[in-house]
């Protein structure tokens, strides 16, 4: 667990540009669907847990979320951080802009321009995958992924917001936990517990360009025609860019329906494919709801891959017995 800070100044981390989509997160709450609470914690559970070793946290320490864009944070004292997931360029520096020089060295002409975005003076590179020493003051600028869709940040103390019902996470559906980081929000730091990781770099696995899911059918495959369930595990389906934490959604031939009508609400579990009206799959990850009333065809054993399914990314299923 995060230990409060000690004395001393303020350990805080600001927030100067949020990215698309950052989010407080950790292992998440399970145990709750009966109150209609989700489990919410990191799409990719055990990226968080390496960023957390490297910079030397408990494995269950809140990080950040960081989708596609990248962000930029500010350390107020210093300390390590570590990133995991999605590769992205990551620079380490005090955020001020440089001047850029555009005369020409061949003719002594040294005119300078003024700051461009982009450009910024005393950087150093960083990398996904190692801990990195930060200095106080220092910002800390993550680029965009190059690959996948999601990167996670591990701060030495873990992130100390409040946590509610055992978890520091952000539901994106329900609203618990704190809301999504906005520029200029800051974060309160718990006090270092470890020491960083003796490694150099740790290699993450590659994101792969197609996706292969192993589909558990029920409770409601009986809903659907034969034609169907034989579409559903022979055809290939694309990720819609309406995806989200809650769940992803898929684009691809529909499924047609044995039974009409609707179902009473009943639960729903992390991994349900659920099959609206449409015909269109939905496959539910961390924020899903706990209830719903279309019928669920399957279950995805491990959804941990479509943490990084960028729009477009190719998923086919596949019966346990293929």
């Amino acid at each position: 667990m995060t230990r409060p800070p000690a004395g001393g100044p303020a350990r805080r981390l600001e927030v100067l540009r949020a990215g698309a989509l950052t989010t407080v997160q950790d292992q998440g709450r399970p145990g709750w669907a009966h109150l209609g609470v989700p489990r919410s914690g990191a799409l990719d559970p055990a990226a968080l847990r390496l960023a957390n070793r490297l910079v030397g946290n408990p494995e269950d320490a809140a990080g950040l979320e960081i989708t596609l864009t990248g962000c930029a944070l500010r350390l107020t004292r210093a300390g390590t951080v570590a990133l995991a997931g999605a590769d992205a360029d990551v620079w380490i520096g005090d955020g001020r802009l440089g001047d850029v020089p555009t005369g020409d060295p061949n003719t002594g002409d040294a005119r300078r321009t003024g700051p461009r975005p982009g450009v910024h003076l005393g950087d150093r590179p960083g990398d996904v995958g190692r801990p990195l020493a930060v200095p106080a003051g220092a910002v800390v600028r993550i680029g965009p992924a190059r690959s996948g869709l999601r990167t996670w940040l591990a701060v030495a103390g873990g992130i100390a917001v409040p946590p509610v019902l055992g978890s520091r996470s952000t539901d994106t559906l329900s609203g618990l936990g704190p809301p999504p980081l906005r520029d200029g929000d800051t974060l309160p730091l718990g006090d270092p517990g470890g020491d960083p990781a003796p490694v150099d770099v740790t290699v993450g696995p590659p994101t792969p360009a197609a996706l292969r899911l192993r589909l558990r059918l029920g409770p409601r495959d009986d809903w659907f025609t034969p034609a169907a369930l034989d579409r559903l595990l022979g055809t290939a389906y694309t990720v819609s860019p309406v995806s989200n934490r809650v769940g992803a959604r898929l684009t691809g031939a529909p499924l047609p329906r044995a039974v009409a009508g609707e179902l009473p609400s009943e639960g729903l579990v992390l991994g349900a494919v659920q099959v609206p009206a449409d015909g269109q799959p939905l496959i539910f990850l961390a924020d899903h709801p706990t209830t719903g009333g279309y019928p669920v065809v399957g279950v995805v054993d491990d959804v941990t891959p479509l943490a990084q399914a960028r729009p477009g990314t190719t998923v086919t299923f596949h019966g346990p017995q293929r």
